[in-house]
């Protein structure tokens, strides 16, 4: 009886299930040093290649001086992932695409099909960044303190404090937070920081991120650092 039931629960749980397939990624633009863990395991850590495809599960690693550009053609997304910086491919909570561990990505979100409903999410300790149309970057330090910068549209910061209430950055807008400090919202104020000078390490601080790329530097092959985009 055991036999005869359990592959029909297996076709009633695909056919009524609501969890949508886990989405495929793709390595655009890789510069030096990058490496992906298939299912999280550094013991079979290989070097990634422009072209290469990833799944969920698996972890990506850039060297000192290595980036990437990370595509989810299923959830119009693309991540560029700066030197230095660990990630996961989605996340065990819905709607993640991708877990910053430590380091500085930007995360590109283009308009979704008319009428989906999918969330496309980024999780940085202890908090979920929820987004619609979105252009951000984000950076998270060895003791899990994350700066969020919004080029465009809005970021709805989800801490997982039960009592916290959600806080939204709207474009022009960073703010700092984790273990023990609380969003903070402010303008970006500081004379001509945007898109070209966070991909050049600089924080709406004034500071530099540690190992960031100096003023000028160039970026990967067809990456344009004052849009954003990827040339093909």
């Amino acid at each position: 009886m055991t036999t005869l039931l359990a592959p029909l629960a297996l076709a009633l749980l695909q056919v009524g299930g609501t969890a949508p397939p886990a989405p495929t990624y793709r390595f655009d633009e890789v510069k030096r040093s990058v490496y992906r863990w298939p299912g999280g395991d550094q013991g079979k850590e290989a070097k990634v290649t422009k072209g290469d495809s990833a799944l969920a599960g698996d972890m990506v690693r850039t060297g000192w001086l290595g980036q990437t550009v990370l595509s989810v053609p299923e959830r119009n997304a693309r991540f560029e992932v700066f030197a230095n910086t660990q990630v996961k491919l989605a996340g065990g909570e819905p709607g993640v695409l991708l877990v910053v561990n430590q380091g500085r990505i930007k995360a590109i979100f283009q308009a979704l099909l008319e009428g989906s409903r999918e969330e496309r999410r980024v999780a940085v300790p202890g908090a979920l960044l929820a987004v619609r149309g979105t252009k951000y970057g984000v950076e998270v330090d060895k003791k899990g303190k994350s700066i969020l910068v919004v080029f465009e549209g809005v970021v709805e910061i989800l801490r997982h404090d039960p009592h916290a209430e959600p806080i939204l950055v709207k474009a022009g807008e960073w703010t700092a937070f984790g273990p023990g400090m609380a969003p903070k919202v402010e303008p970006m104020s500081m004379r001509g920081f945007g898109e070209r000078t966070w991909n050049q390490g600089m924080r709406p601080d004034g500071s530099m991120a540690p190992g960031s790329m100096s003023p000028g530097a160039s970026m990967p092959k067809g990456m344009n650092p004052g849009s954003g985009h990827v040339h093909h």
